[in-house]
């Protein structure tokens, strides 16, 4: 099969993986007040850990759960799990687009943490996208520094968690394979959402009227009838998801699939508007072209800097 022949099934791989997620996203939007943050983080991920564990197996593929990097696995499944807690909560308050605009401040967080451990060089262009990107994170924030919402900033926070376990994986993918990684991360995360069943679990921290603090610490399974479908269907639309990335990442050319990703924040806004009526304002769709923007000069910065490195000439 030709190479744009391959990067067609790709792009549409990668358009229908984020299409999956942005409904996934959706559907805690429905459940929010019905079951607590780390039961739904339990309930979709010990789905998604059985249908990772039951592909391996059907494959063939032998199931590695030895790391070569104990303690940075540690510190990269906590940063992954507080930080998608973080997203989830700023959906209980926050239309998908808005999550999702925001969210996609992590390459900024990436290009500045690649400088500080993986020791790269940014250049005065590379910082200059990084400055505009956040400029369109304030303006879709639009924040009122007078009486300002520092919830707004749950997506970013999300987002800088995400950069530091992209980070690290950029390290410990040197020894540790995908799957052994997705396992620690799934693992991980259920070990985690346990502890907090123990002792958040019953209900026993929550105290608030705020439904997104209800939300955070609410007892567990108060209404599964209702909330687990849900749940359940959550683990499985996400590990269709990540099927779908894998596999556009697979047939394609991973320098024309990346680019695709930013179609999430287009799901978000369709998907938030045929389920919830949410209509992003003029001011967010600025922000977000702003956002879009920088992404995609500092991934093609990125591109420049790697045919610089190969060939010795200076990046700037």
């Amino acid at each position: 099969m030709s190479t744009a022949r391959n990067n067609q099934k790709g792009i549409l791989f990668i358009l229908m993986g984020m299409a999956f997620f942005s409904i996934q996203d959706a559907l805690i939007k429905f459940i929010y007040e019905d079951a607590a943050l780390y039961e739904l983080y339990f309930g979709r991920t010990v789905v998604a850990f059985c249908l990772l564990v039951g592909y391996l197996k059907f494959s063939n593929q032998k199931i590695i759960l030895k790391t070569h990097y104990p303690f940075l696995t540690i510190f990269r499944v906590i940063c992954f799990f507080f930080g998608f807690s973080f997203f989830y909560i700023s959906l209980t308050y926050m239309s998908l687009a808005m999550a999702n605009a925001l969210f996609f401040s992590s390459p900024f967080f990436v290009s500045m943490l690649a400088t500080i451990f993986l020791k790269e060089k940014v250049g005065i262009r590379r910082w200059s996208a990084i400055f505009i990107g956040f400029l369109g994170v304030y303006i879709v924030l639009n924040p009122d520094f007078n009486n300002f919402n520092y919830m707004k900033l749950a997506p970013v926070a999300c987002a800088l968690c995400y950069a530091i376990s992209m980070t690290i994986t950029k390290i410990t993918s040197e020894k540790d394979n995908v799957y052994t990684q997705m396992i620690h991360l799934y693992f991980g995360a259920t070990i985690i959402s346990i502890l907090f069943f123990i002792f958040t679990g019953q209900g026993q921290l929550n105290n608030f009227t705020d439904p997104t603090f209800q939300f955070i610490f609410r007892e567990w399974f108060t209404n599964p009838s209702y909330a687990w479908p849900f749940i359940v269907a959550m683990g499985c639309i996400g590990a269709v998801a990540f099927f779908f990335v894998f596999s556009a990442y697979t047939v394609a050319s991973p320098s024309v699939i990346s680019l695709y990703e930013y179609s999430l924040i287009i799901w978000s806004i369709l998907t938030g508007y045929i389920l919830f009526n949410d209509v992003p304002t003029i001011r967010t769709f600025f922000g977000v072209s702003i956002i879009i923007g920088a992404g995609i000069y500092i991934y093609f910065r990125e591109k420049v800097k790697d045919q610089m490195i190969v060939t010795d000439t200076p990046n700037r």
